[in-house]
């Protein structure tokens, strides 16, 4: 069994119902990206971020973000020393492994924009200093969908476009619910979380995934997808090119994950909603009647599968 299947167990004993977030996870954290879960409270999106951080053996710090939370609150300030009569850096919770940005869209444009270095470049300015991150490094930001109007500020494009994949965040079945109910009634899982894998391992990982194989055709899927999001009469901002390369490290991702070195039109499939609802804004006239991710989905259907995935 490989080591990402070791993690995919480990976690399931806390996480109950979990299976497709904790493979988006895994595929974010070996491209190098971030994830959005939206969803309501107490879905379980900080027992997911605690329980990876846990897994890998990586540091995990949280930010619960507020209309009064500083971007020095998230990266850290210059502060003088008295004893030392000179200025020292004192670093925030950004320093860390997995990052969790709790209700992001609760925090101002302006500390919003304190995390666009970090989560681009994996690393950050403090008053003309530059503090780079140890790898792997990897945000999990949450935010609430029903309060969209209440003490919130949507997180612009530029924002949205930082974060390789969305990932709606749903209730449990009634039987999941159940599980969860006898799983944490009498003790913690987390608890007995074991470590799993290595900063090290994992950073080994990130430069194998890079490997697998995407045929020219699958690479005329996902372009040709990417692209009928700008042409789709219900479209008014398409995906952009840093889409189309999104699309292609998560379709990479997918196939990794899935013990295979080449890319297949399923794991473009696979992936391609989440990569790319957040990426497109609808016309104010779709926007009454359908979703980011109804319209992609159509736009997914109407795409030939290459000729390899017909001829199968």
């Amino acid at each position: 069994m490989s080591s990402i299947q070791y993690i995919k167990e480990e976690m399931s004993k806390v996480l109950v119902g979990r299976d497709k977030e904790i493979d988006l996870l895994m595929i974010a954290l070996l491209q190098e990206g971030h994830v959005l879960l939206e969803s309501v409270p107490g879905t379980g999106k900080t027992l997911l971020a605690k329980t990876f951080a846990q897994c890998i053996d990586g540091a995990f710090k949280r930010i619960q973000f507020t209309p009064d939370v500083l971007p020095s609150d998230v990266t850290g300030i210059q502060f003088f020393n008295p004893k030392t009569q000179e200025f020292e850096l004192r670093t925030g919770p950004v320093v860390s492994n997995v990052l969790l940005a709790d209700e992001i869209n609760r925090a101002t444009p302006r500390t919003q924009a304190s995390l666009l270095e970090v989560m681009e470049e994996k690393q950050f300015t403090i008053d003309g200093e530059t503090v780079s991150l140890e790898p792997p490094f990897i945000v999990v930001a949450t935010q609430n969908p029903i309060e969209s109007q209440q003490g919130t500020f949507p997180l612009p494009a530029a924002q949205l476009d930082r974060f390789l994949l969305k990932i709606p965040f749903s209730y449990p079945s009634f039987e999941e619910e159940r599980n969860i109910l006898n799983r944490f009634k009498s003790s913690q899982p987390l608890d007995k979380v074991e470590k799993i894998m290595s900063l090290r391992e994992i950073q080994s990982l990130v430069k194998r995934v890079k490997e697998v194989h995407i045929s020219q055709d699958i690479e005329s899927y996902i372009l040709q997808i990417t692209r009928g999001t700008r042409e789709h009469e219900w479209i008014e901002v398409g995906a952009s090119p840093r889409a189309s390369l999104a699309l292609l490290k998560a379709s990479q991702g997918q196939a990794f994950i899935q013990g295979r070195d080449f890319v297949t039109p399923e794991d473009v499939l696979a992936v391609a909603p989440f990569v790319l609802q957040h990426r497109v804004q609808l016309t104010a006239e779709a926007s009454l009647t359908r979703t980011e991710e109804e319209v992609i989905h159509g736009i997914i259907e109407m795409v030939m599968l290459p000729v390899e995935a017909r001829n199968a």
